[in-house]
Parts: structure tokens; sequence; C-alpha cells
């Protein structure tokens, strides 16, 4: 996948950002919040507030909210900067309310979770840690520096210093394990989001490649009646030019090249739209058009098939897919990228399976990445030794999740182990020490002679022109 398609896929850009309204309306919601609080403390419990401070901080939320709705249109989206800018605000602002009103003996100090967590929700590891530090670091100050809440009768309300120790022992461990919590399932989601964008990109380029034989075929049937009306009027030339045989010659050949135009037209396909042929092959040809792209690349590919069991079960005709081929294709590419010499694709089949075996001689997965393949690893840059080992490829680690993730959708089960291994089960050829990739179909799956999905046996009209 091209540089391009990695700077629009990217969700570590995308999703940083989000719409202005929406934090403008979370402030909203935080200052009828505080206002609400600080109204029923005074009002109702008679607590003495430095009213004044605490109505201007608030009032300056006010004012930048009105700020922002006068010169920003709705739909206005923020920068990762913009974004740290107003939650650090808010964070700030959260935070002198509750200096003026008891630190943490404030039972609403636990509000400073979450600034925290918008912005482990939405922005990059640097900017999420500083507003991890900055929390922790004022409400290690609040413990310590706040103006005490009183009782209309001087009485000072706090809460045992053990309680105090506890409430900042508690925020402080929220603010890292939300903050973790948070930003780890923020990222696998855009995570995830971005390899199916790019799965379904890939498919759809191989959906492409797949219809452009229909395409030609269409082509060619419509080339038909003007390669007739050619080859009519060079016939009529032919008949009038007798007394000139220099132009008779050049109209002999025009209808030449039309016949020859007509012979090719018959061989390239049908009359109509839809490709019978086009949409199964045998399963060696379906192995053999994946694996095509890989075949020149230094290393060797061999290929071995053979029945599973002495029963001698049909060869396979399966479905000419573009999720099998594109997924296939990325296996193999992933094979020839590694190995040192030689990939092996090994197919077999019974009455009731079709099965792959992918192999090569390198040095196979890395081993505390075994239980993990499949899943989208996002890599913006690459060592100077992965670029020497696959100087061809500039992707995002995809291929193998692509691949799972296709083959998957067609019904394949997928099993990955190194060839090293002495547990696994797939090979046991001392030579293919790399890695190994299984792919099962149930072949009533991908069958394209029965079942389900059999396509219709028959021929393509042949174009008469």
């Amino acid at each position: 996948m091209s540089a391009t398609n990695i700077d629009l896929l990217s969700g570590q850009e995308r999703s940083h950002w989000i719409r202005l309204r929406t934090l403008i309306l979370l402030r909203w919601v935080a200052i009828v919040g505080q206002i609400s609080a600080i109204t029923v403390a005074q009002q109702l419990y008679n607590l003495q507030l430095e009213l004044v401070l605490c109505y201007i901080a608030i009032g300056v939320s006010v004012l930048g909210n009105l700020i922002a709705i006068i010169l920003f249109p709705q739909n206005k989206r923020l920068s990762e900067f913009e974004n740290f800018l107003m939650v650090l605000f808010d964070l700030l602002q959260l935070n002198f309310l509750l200096y003026l009103t008891g630190g943490l003996n404030n039972p609403f100090a636990l509000l400073v979770l979450g600034p925290v967590t918008i912005s482990a929700s939405m922005m990059r590891l640097r900017s999420t840690l500083i507003i991890g530090a900055t929390a922790i670091i004022l409400v290690t100050l609040l413990a310590e520096f706040h103006l005490p809440l009183r009782t209309p009768q001087g009485f000072v309300l706090r809460v045992p210093d053990i309680f105090v120790f506890g409430n900042w022992t508690a925020i402080v461990i929220a603010v890292l394990f939300i903050g973790a919590y948070s930003y780890r399932i923020s990222a696998e989601i855009r995570s995830m989001s971005d390899a199916l964008a790019a799965t379904q990109m890939a498919l759809s380029r191989e959906q492409k490649l797949t219809d452009l034989g229909g395409v030609v075929a269409a082509a060619a049937h419509e080339l038909g009646t003007p390669l007739a009306t050619i080859k009519l009027a060079s016939a009529e030339l032919i008949d009038e030019l007798d007394d000139r045989a220099d132009l008779r010659e050049d109209a002999v050949l025009i209808r030449e090249q039309a016949d020859r135009c007509r012979d090719i037209l018959r061989s390239m396909g049908r009359a109509g739209k839809d490709d019978l042929h086009l949409r199964q092959a045998p399963l060696s040809t379906v192995i053999n058009e994946a694996a095509e792209p890989h075949m020149y690349r230094g290393k060797t590919v061999i290929f071995e098939e053979a029945p599973e069991s002495d029963g001698n079960p049909q060869h396979p005709t399966i479905l000419r897919q573009p999720e099998i081929i594109h997924g296939l294709r990325n296996l193999v590419q992933n094979a020839v990228d590694f190995a040192r010499t030689t990939v092996w694709i090994d197919a077999s089949w019974s009455d009731e399976t079709i099965t792959l075996r992918i192999s090569d001689n390198g040095r196979g997965y890395p081993s505390h990445l075994l239980g993990r393949i499949g899943d989208p690893f996002m890599r913006r840059r690459r060592s100077d030794s992965d670029r020497r080992q696959r100087p061809e490829y500039e992707g995002m680690g995809l291929g193998l999740f692509i691949a799972k993730t296709l083959l998957e959708r067609s019904g394949a089960q997928l099993t990955f182990a190194n060839g090293s291994d002495p547990n696994q089960t797939l090979s046991r050829d001392p030579a293919r020490r790399g890695a190994l990739v299984q792919v099962t179909w149930p072949r009533s799956k991908i069958d394209a002679l029965t079942g389900e999905n059999a396509v219709p046996i028959g021929e393509n009209k042949r174009i008469e022109i």
C-alpha cells in the first residue's frame, strides 16, 4: 500500500479532530453543574464560599464559550493542539474552583478525571501524558493548598488527613488507570477502523481487476457492429476498384484486418457481460494467479498439489473470488519477503475440505507476536534492517490482517506457526523452518461445481460479426 494511502487511512491523524460544538456543549453542562453545586452549597447548607472568585472562574468559562460560538462556525473541527488547549483550560478552571471550595475535602474533586478521560480518548500519547501529569500535580497541590469550607458559625469542614490522603491516592490511581484504559481502547478502535478501511480498499482494487475481464468482453461485444460495417464497406470498395489496383490492395488489407479483429474478439470472450469462466477456475489456476506477482523476485517458489487420501477425490474447481485471490497474494508476498531462498505452496483436498499451506525457509514469525498474528499492526516507521529486507514495500504492517480478514470472509480458517517449533503439526520438513500458514476451507464454501455456491455450467456465446 502506497504512502499516500497510509496518510489517507491514518486514524492517528483523523481521530484527533473533533467538532468545537461538542466541546462547547460539554462545557455548558459543566458550567450548569458548577453553578448548581455552588448555589446548593450556599443556599441549602449556608457554606461560606468565595462567591466572587467562584463566579469569576465560571464566568471565564462562559465567556470562552460565547467567544467560540461567535468567532467560529458550528462545524468547526479542532486540531490536536486546539483540543489540547481546550481540555487544559477546563482542567485548570476546575482545579481553581476546587481550590476555592476545600480542595480534596470537596467530594467533587473526582471530576478531575473528566478532562483526563477526554484527552486519552481523542489525543496523541504526548498530549495525554501532559494532561494526566498536570492533573496529578494539581491534585497534589490541592491536598495541601486550598481555601477551607466554613459554616456560618466559622467552623472548618474538613475530613481527617488519612481520608485526604486516601482521596489523593484514589484520584491519582484513577487518573493513571482510566487514562491508560481510555487511550488503549481508543487506539484499538482507531487501529481496527483504519485496518478495515485498508482491507476494503484492497478488496475493491482486486474486484476491479477481476471485473476487467468482463469489461474487455463487453467492449468486444460492442465493437462487433462497427467492425461489421468496416468489413461491408471494404467489400464494396473492392468491387468498385477493379480498375485501380493500388487502391484495391488497400481495401483488401482493410477487410483482412477487420477479419483479424473479429477473430481476436471471438477469442477474447462472450456476447454477454457475465463470463462464466471468470467466476470459476481450477484450484491450481487460482493459486498461480495469486502468486504470479511474486514469482520473479529472487526467491524460488515451489508448487505442490495432491489429494489428501487414496480415494482420489476430484481436483477442485473453486470460486474465483477477489477475497481469495488477494488474501492468498498477501500470504505469498509475506513468505517471499522473508524467505531466505525458497517458498513452498502446497495444496491438498478431500471430499470435505480444501487446504493450502504456505511455508518458507526464513526466520519465521517473531515468537512474542505469534499469538497476535492477524491484529492490525499500524507501522509508520521502519528500521534500516527491515528496509534492507523488504525494500519493495512501504506498507503499514497490514498484510496479514488483510489476508486473514479476506480469507475468513470466504469461509476459511487460518493457522499460523513456525516450522522450527517442535510442537507444531503443520509440517515436519526440516527445510521449512520459517513461517507456516495453513488455510483450510470447507469444500462446500468455495467449490464452484457442487453445493450452494455452484456456478452454472455452460459455454459463453461466441461473438458473431
